[in-house]
């Protein structure tokens, strides 16, 4: 059974679909930042402006979550997972600013992986939606 969505859900999706994708660009850009942190003078500048990025699309991307599931009483489920994902990014940064290593490394990769999954999944809703089938 396909459901109708109003211009006001549609934009509210779009909205989340660009925060998570900014979140997942900045997290990526940080990974080419941290290897310029080895070979280049600019690498940690970068790096530090990256950080502040990242941090205010994680912000984006809770903010898109409450407006996304607003308007449509859909499941507060993605503001879970978008607040979570901005308690991953304040322990990033205290790690990074710890010059941890050992830790801020793994946890930036697991970051970017639940990012992409993240992205792939609002992605794979909207697709499922404009197709008629339910996810």
């Amino acid at each position: 059974m396909a459901t109708q969505t109003t211009a006001a859900e549609q934009r509210g999706f779009t909205f989340l679909q660009v925060a998570i994708a900014l979140q997942t660009l900045a997290i990526f850009f940080q990974a080419v930042t941290a290897g310029l942190l080895l070979s280049s003078s600019h690498g940690e500048v970068l790096h530090g402006v990256g950080a502040r990025v990242m941090y205010g699309a994680s912000m984006l991307y809770v903010i898109a979550a409450i407006l996304a599931w607003r308007p449509g009483g859909r499941s507060p489920r993605p503001i879970l997972y978008a607040s979570g994902f901005l308690v991953l990014a304040s322990v990033q940064v205290v790690l990074g600013i710890a010059h941890k290593p050992s830790l801020h490394v793994p946890l930036g990769v697991l970051m970017f992986g639940l990012s992409v999954l993240a992205l792939g999944q609002v992605l794979y809703t909207r697709v499922a939606q404009r197709s008629g089938t339910r996810s």
